[in-house]
């Protein structure tokens, strides 16, 4: 299943992570351009993966792992290379690490609901989530070598910067959803031994 197309997209996002992180070294207005280009195209293969595992009949069990890690690879890679070229900084460091910080945290969750045969669907909130992050990390890539859109206030990186903490405050709500979800299932779900009377030896 590694090689059907939905897969092969999948990896391709993973594959383009290093492309990325290393156009941050080229600097200047060119290496922004190219590096929000490949970030575009590696954000398009999330849409198109899905999509024609759905229609091909392709959703595989390799592919429903690969999908989350690619998309939290991707964004976190991005994060921490805004951070060190300076494009974020300052308190735009919490928005930041506020995402960072969910993503492990659901990651974690997914591993333990999935070790129960639960799945938890992704919501539509979680989904704006999901397309503010990506969008305000496009506007963060490009900064200072985007255009001011309509006032001389509102530059790429203004608008980019609102955006994050949109993306975080959707970050924390969803991220409440989640963990409220599997905490249910924790209380739910009795460990193996746990009705058999042993205790752990101290």
């Amino acid at each position: 299943m590694l090689y059907s197309l939905p897969n092969l997209l999948t990896v391709s996002r993973i594959l383009a992570i290093p492309l990325i992180v290393g156009m941050f070294w080229i600097g200047g207005d060119i290496g922004r351009w190219l590096t929000l280009g490949l970030f575009i195209l590696a954000s398009v293969t999330d849409y198109f993966d899905g999509m024609l595992a759905r229609s091909m009949g392709k959703i595989s069990s390799l592919g429903r792992f690969l999908d989350p890690v690619a998309d939290k690879l991707l964004v976190a890679s991005l994060l921490l290379m805004l951070v060190w070229s300076g494009s974020i900084h300052g308190l735009l460091i919490l928005p930041a690490l506020v995402i960072l910080c969910r993503e492990i945290m659901v990651s974690g969750l997914r591993e333990f609901l999935a070790s129960i045969k639960i799945g938890v669907p992704v919501s539509k909130l979680a989904k704006w989530k999901t397309g503010f992050q990506m969008t305000s990390l496009g506007f963060l890539i490009l900064g200072k070598a985007g255009p001011i859109w309509g006032h001389p206030a509102l530059t790429t990186t203004v608008i980019g910067e609102a955006l994050l903490w949109i993306a975080a405050a959707l970050t924390i709500v969803t991220g409440y959803d989640y963990l409220r979800a599997g905490l249910r299932h924790m209380a739910e779900h009795k460990p193996p031994g746990a009705d058999s009377g042993a205790t752990k030896a101290e």
